[in-house]
């Protein structure tokens, strides 16, 4: 890759970040609203199902324009959890602070501590970009993180209402930072987008902070260029 390289394109979770709870749809304070010890007295599989039948719902909603909108679709995301699990009792009052607190708090998402450090670091030398499956809100994590300023552009997909590995993603971003598809990377943890990417043009890293993931991947996917954290990317970059 080397010195040609102008412009990096991060995708966000799981790369750049992770909830803080551990799981998307549990937010910070979902458990000043819930009873944790009834909740997690349910079994797995009823709550794992309950939220798939939610995602069902929320994947299929492409174009999210603003958090306003975000909050009235997680709203029914939550709704539709809790019709899963009757005997949560949830209120409409109730759904409504789940919801407003998934999308308005905006400490939901931890920065890796590589992320923190190096995003300002890589800044200095390449134009950055995320690129990123996700909703409105994101865009107020990272400035309440402090590292929204770093990235020239901040593609998210329900804006543009399509996900990767759609073109739109990546072109959308690369038009945004000037350069052509031979000068940008592309970091993601799925080998699925990565694909995209590499399909206009633009080199891609896999990306597993996981190390079953990284195993796994180093294992099925040979040809593709597979690290560990973003100090395995600037090396890449050398």
């Amino acid at each position: 890759m080397g010195s040609a390289i102008k412009a990096i394109l991060f995708d966000s979770g799981r790369v750049l970040n992770c909830p803080v709870t551990g799981h998307w749809f549990i937010s910070p304070n979902f458990f000043n609203f819930v009873n944790e010890e009834k909740f997690k007295s349910l079994d797995l599989k009823i709550r794992n199902n309950a939220f798939h039948k939610a995602n069902s719902y929320i994947s299929k909603q492409n174009l999210i324009k603003d958090e306003d909108e975000e909050f009235y679709h997680f709203t029914e995301f939550y709704r539709i959890f809790s019709t899963e699990l009757p005997q949560l009792k949830w209120d409409d009052n109730l759904i409504k602070s789940i919801a407003f607190d998934l999308v308005t708090n905006y400490k939901k998402y931890r920065f890796y501590k590589d992320a923190s450090d190096l995003i300002p670091e890589l800044s200095r030398s390449y134009r950055l970009a995320v690129v990123s499956d996700a909703w409105p809100s994101l865009d107020n994590v990272f400035k309440q993180a402090g590292l929204r300023d770093y990235f020239s552009s901040f593609i998210i997909s329900s804006t543009k209402g399509v996900t990767k590995p759609h073109e739109l993603m990546y072109k959308t971003a690369l038009e945004e930072l000037e350069v052509s598809p031979s000068e940008a990377i592309f970091v993601d943890d799925n080998i699925r987008n990565c694909d995209g990417a590499e399909k206009l043009g633009v080199n891609s890293i896999v990306l597993c902070r996981d190390i079953r993931q990284y195993l796994f991947n180093k294992i099925t996917s040979p040809r593709h260029s597979i690290v560990r954290n973003l100090n395995d990317v600037i090396k890449k970059l050398r």
